[in-house]
């Protein structure tokens, strides 16, 4: 009896020191899966509606399109040198009385601060919000990104639109403040400027901890990747 319970007992020691000695290995390896999921993160430079029409001399002209459009090319630089995925969103008014970006127009082309290059995608779409009615989200997914880094116009229309749409499909979004613009608007006989909209919309989209978007200045942006 002494001899079996002695048996019995070492048995129970040898199960016991073996769980112990598997939790380790299940957390490294935990760890290891968090790691590598980390590293699949992929990051897309998304460009929305930097269009003729928004500058000087067409028919939706912003307040400093030109400016915000420089900087969208810093950031599209930095994704073109790194070989990062770009895509272009490019809008085209097919409602009925639209006055801009209207199809084969000069006006509905996209700038040529930011002209996509051959390999670069471009998406066409006829809402504000780019996700509706294109192929954008399949693409995103297609191609396995996470990530993405908005710029472009107008801030309080599509941007905006895009940028909430993204969060509600499951991307985690940054939004470069000097690189969107849009235009003074005026509402029960008050102006309100382009600079006050802005402010406002890009508050809005990185309240609660950035929960729409994080939003960053391009130097921000830039700096941390170096």
């Amino acid at each position: 009896m002494k001899k079996t319970a002695a048996i019995l007992l070492l048995i129970a020691t040898t199960i016991a020191c073996n769980k112990k000695n598997d939790l380790p290995q299940q957390n490294n390896t935990q760890n290891t899966k968090e790691m590598e999921n980390t590293k699949t993160e992929k990051t897309a430079l998304i460009i929305i509606d930097i269009q003729n029409d928004y500058f000087p001399g067409g028919t939706m002209e912003l307040v400093d399109a030109e400016k915000a459009a420089l900087k969208a090319k810093e950031l599209l630089s930095y994704f073109r040198a790194n070989k990062m995925p770009v895509i272009h969103i490019q809008h085209i008014a097919l409602q009925e009385g639209a006055t801009f970006f209207l199809p084969a127009t000069k006006g509905a082309e996209i700038n040529k601060i930011v002209s996509p290059l051959a390999d670069e995608k471009v998406i066409t779409k006829n809402y504000p919000n780019s996700f509706r009615d294109t192929k954008l989200l399949e693409y995103l997914q297609e191609n396995k990104i996470t990530n993405l880094v908005f710029a472009g116009m107008m801030t309080d229309v599509c941007i905006d639109a895009t940028v909430r749409a993204s969060m509600d499909n499951g991307f985690k979004n940054i939004l470069i403040s000097d690189a969107v613009a849009t235009r003074d608007r005026e509402l029960n006989g008050e102006t309100v400027s382009a600079k006050q909209i802005n402010t406002a919309y890009l508050a809005g989209l990185n309240a609660l901890d950035g929960l729409y978007a994080k939003v960053e200045s391009s130097n921000e942006f830039l700096l941390a990747k170096k």
